[in-house]
């Protein structure tokens, strides 16, 4: 077991996933909220803070990521599935980070540019697709799932209490 990938029922990528998309979701929020005109220069702020947000968490949550993924046997279905997840949620964002970089003129004016807005819009789309593409990995694939149903509620909260389970295609 690593650390970092958490413990088996309770891996570490899917709560910090939580972090990133929430910051993102809540920045590009607040840029169409800017440019509609509600509260425009304080959304306007709040958008670019909120993409640095995003950005600092994504280094954990692709880290994790990452040691899920090498942990996947290469080539089959859940692997596939896995890596375009990856490489979908790579490109969101690196249109997040061109729009924290063409954009601190913006945070700074406090008035989101029609090209930063597209960049997060963007950035967001990408974003869902590959949260969809990670839901699928648990969800249908079921990576890291102990399928525990009659598990105690105490033991089934506490990190560290069960064996991971043996993964067909992992």
């Amino acid at each position: 077991m690593n650390p970092l990938r958490g413990f088996p029922g309770h891996p570490s990528h899917p709560p910090l996933t939580d972090v990133t998309i929430g910051a993102y979701v809540f920045g590009t929020v607040a840029a169409i909220l800017s440019k509609a005109g509600v509260a425009e220069h304080a959304f306007a702020q709040a958008w670019w803070l909120a993409l640095i947000v995003g950005a600092c968490s994504s280094l954990f949550t692709v880290l994790t990521g990452f040691l899920d993924w090498l942990k996947i046997s290469s080539g089959t279905a859940l692997w596939r599935t896995a890596t375009i997840h990856a490489l979908t949620n790579a490109v969101a964002s690196v249109f997040f980070v061109l729009a924290i970089v063409f954009g601190h003129d913006d945070y700074t004016g406090r008035a989101v540019s029609t090209g930063s807005l597209v960049l997060t819009i963007v950035g967001f789309a990408l974003l869902t697709a590959g949260g969809t593409m990670g839901g699928s990995i648990t969800y249908v694939h079921g990576m890291r799932v102990l399928d525990l149903i009659d598990e105690p509620t105490s033991r089934a909260i506490t990190p560290g209490m069960h064996e991971e389970k043996k993964e067909a295609s992992a």
